[in-house]
């Protein structure tokens, strides 16, 4: 009679599944084959592994970096726990655990030494003892000088279609793609809204702050479907795409960080342009001279109405304005020349509100008084016609879907009539204030042509306007500013014998 043998089986152990596809082009399975595969080992290896050990990263995050992942991050810390969760983590290659040498030593060295935690590739076996480490090492060597070529590779790709003029990111507000790889094309209702910001912001010289609420009112989005907020706006203009051209390598993928400049690749692109680059230019030579350092006040919450208009009589710098606030008692302003300030200019302008208000408010009421005033008559440079109205019209439209909704709510019974009425009273508000726009913008338009006379009557009322408005309590600082500049170029200083010079402007489109 035959012997009965011993069959020697392997402990049971509790296990973790960590699963992660590459985003970087490798042929690779599934997570769904991962984590088949993963069980199939376990099961002939007397590994169980518990639902709630097993870690999905969803597909497209990268491997790169451990801090990344968070269902990595997930793990580490399940591990840590006492008593020990689990023996081992199974991956389908040492890839999937981390495309770093230096971050794979790290974590792996802490999950073998400190909570005797393996990590086992099911498809890349290495034998026990040193000789194994060395050819997972090895391993590893090769997927992170894989992943290093590959992105190397991709770059110069990516490059070369740059400086070709293809574009290669998400399409900002006014374009779509149409399908995969396809050039984008224009969004007409988007890019509308695109020619009202640039219009608003390089001709009327609205500031980004002051803009933001004016889109806001009309109850404009960002292609997210989001409000408009700063940063999205200064995304906005200065993104060439819109003047038809490609910019590409301008922030560090890690940390967005801009590049310098001479690290870009500008070119220009196939797709259809919104707007002139005449305009677009204009749009960044304002934006980049009125910049601020981050988490900088914007200039309305600070800034006087004389802010930016008066200029240095020596090197032709703008005169800063600095205030001084005092509880109680109303703030003290005062100007000097930036260049003056950074040691760029010998000449000093300083100035106190008391003594340059009287004299700007003084030359006003002198050109009112005479009649007459020099000025320079400047052409606008326009984003399209009618773009302003057509968007307008458009909110319109959308009020008419709007109103047929909130009467079908209370049609069947899921509005009271309460809450209707009050719907049709706020929509009737942002009727009233859409058409009143809309009459305002024709009325402007039906003045447009004028001859010499018309113009300087023109101007003179225009002043006359904002002598109103300077002179009046009911105007905030940013108002004033803003009406000033409607007229005014700038305002220069001369400290020596504290003489003005006011230099005047009118628009007409071209």
């Amino acid at each position: 009679m035959a012997k009965k043998q011993n069959v020697i089986t392997d402990p049971i152990r509790i296990g973790a599944a960590y699963i992660r596809v590459s985003t970087d082009g490798q042929m690779d399975l599934s997570p769904e084959s991962q984590l088949d595969s993963i069980l199939d080992y376990a099961k002939s290896h007397n590994i169980v592994i518990p639902k709630e050990y097993i870690f999905m990263e969803s597909e497209g995050r990268s491997g790169k970096k451990a801090e990344n992942r968070p269902q990595f991050q997930r793990m580490i810390a399940t591990a840590k726990g006492k008593p020990k969760p689990f023996d081992c983590i199974l991956v389908w290659k040492f890839s999937r655990f981390a495309r770093n040498q230096d971050e794979s030593t790290f974590y792996k060295g802490m999950l073998r030494k400190k909570l005797s935690i393996d990590v086992i590739s099911i498809s890349e076996p290495v034998l026990d003892g040193m000789y194994g480490r060395l050819i997972e090492m090895i391993i590893e060597w090769q997927d992170e000088f894989y992943s290093y070529n590959l992105a190397q590779d991709v770059t110069r790709g990516m490059k070369t279609k740059a400086e070709n003029g293809g574009y290669q990111c998400r399409p900002p507000l006014g374009y779509r793609i149409p399908y995969h790889k396809a050039t984008p094309e224009i969004v007409p209702e988007e890019a509308e809204i695109v020619r009202l910001i640039f219009d608003k912001y390089v001709n009327e010289k609205m500031s980004i702050y002051a803009l933001t609420r004016y889109l806001n009112s009309l109850g404009l989005k960002t292609n997210r479907g989001n409000p408009f907020e700063k940063r999205s706006l200064e995304y906005i203009l200065q993104n060439p795409s819109y003047a038809g051209r490609i910019r590409w390598n301008r922030t560090r993928n890690e940390t967005k960080e801009v590049k310098d400049k001479s690290e870009w690749i500008l070119s220009q692109g196939h797709h259809p342009a919104i707007i002139s680059e005449e305009l677009f230019d204009q749009a960044i030579k304002r934006y980049e001279s009125e910049y601020k350092r981050k988490n900088a006040k914007p200039s309305e919450v600070t800034r006087h109405w004389l802010s930016g208009l008066l200029k240095c009589s020596s090197c032709g710098r703008t005169l800063s304005s600095c205030v001084r606030h005092r509880k109680n008692t109303t703030d003290n302003y005062s100007f000097q020349c930036y260049g003056y300030l950074k040691g760029k200019c010998t000449v000093n302008h300083y100035v106190a509100e008391k003594d340059i208000v009287p004299s700007v408010l003084g030359a006003l009421k002198e050109v009112l008084k005479c009649g007459t005033v020099r000025y320079e008559v400047k052409n606008v440079v326009k984003a399209e016609d009618n773009h302003e109205l057509d968007t307008l019209k458009n909110l319109l439209q959308k009020l008419n879907v709007k109103e047929k909704r909130a009467r079908d709510a209370y049609m069947d019974g899921i509005d009271t009539k309460e809450e209707y009425r009050q719907n049709k009273l706020l929509l009737q508000k942002e009727r009233d204030g859409l058409n009143a726009s809309i009459a305002q913008l024709l009325q402007s338009r039906s003045t447009s042509a004028m001859d010499e006379a018309d113009q300087t009557k023109r101007i003179l009322n225009n002043i006359q306007n904002v002598m109103d408005i300077l002179e009046s309590d009911s105007f905030t600082m940013v108002q004033k500013n803003v009406a000033l500049k409607s007229i005014v170029d700038k305002i220069v200083f001369n400290r020596d014998n504290m003489h003005i010079d006011i230099y005047y402007y009118l628009t007409e489109e071209s």
